[in-house]
């Protein structure tokens, strides 16, 4: 007697696991967790804050420029110098408004700190803050 067609289908492939839904799952998560993360532009420099006994946490959603001890001002790993503070300040904020923190190191020049708020807010930043670390 012949053998059934599942019978010959079942010889020819042999018993096995479904990969296909297991990835395709897989795939959905991995696409959910890329759109729903949230992404932070940060300065790209490390610089030595200075010390405040009163420094506060602000929301994730905000604008860091930083100023390295040799004066550069950075935005995103990139320097924009003084003079790219108010172009890069007022595209972002004209996305979303968010409150600007000026990174600086604690040898930048007072000069050059109040230069870089003075662009900011000439960008339009309504909120405008130095960043500190703690005392301890």
């Amino acid at each position: 007697m012949k053998p059934s067609l599942q019978e010959r289908l079942e010889q020819h492939h042999g018993h096995g696991i479904d990969m296909v839904p297991m990835l395709d799952f897989v795939l959905n998560l991995l696409i959910f967790f890329i759109i729903t993360s949230v992404v932070v532009k940060q300065t790209g420099v490390e610089v030595e804050k200075p010390q405040s006994s009163t420094s506060q946490n602000l929301p994730q959603e905000i604008i860091e420029l930083g100023i390295t001890a040799e004066g550069q001002v950075m935005y995103d790993h990139s320097n924009i110098g003084v003079d790219g503070v108010r172009t890069t300040v007022e595209a972002l904020m004209a996305a979303q408004e968010r409150p600007v923190v000026v990174i600086a190191d604690r040898s930048v020049p007072t000069e050059l700190l109040v230069r870089v708020m003075d662009e900011a807010k000439l960008a339009g930043a309504k909120s405008l803050n130095i960043a500190t670390s703690t005392v301890k």
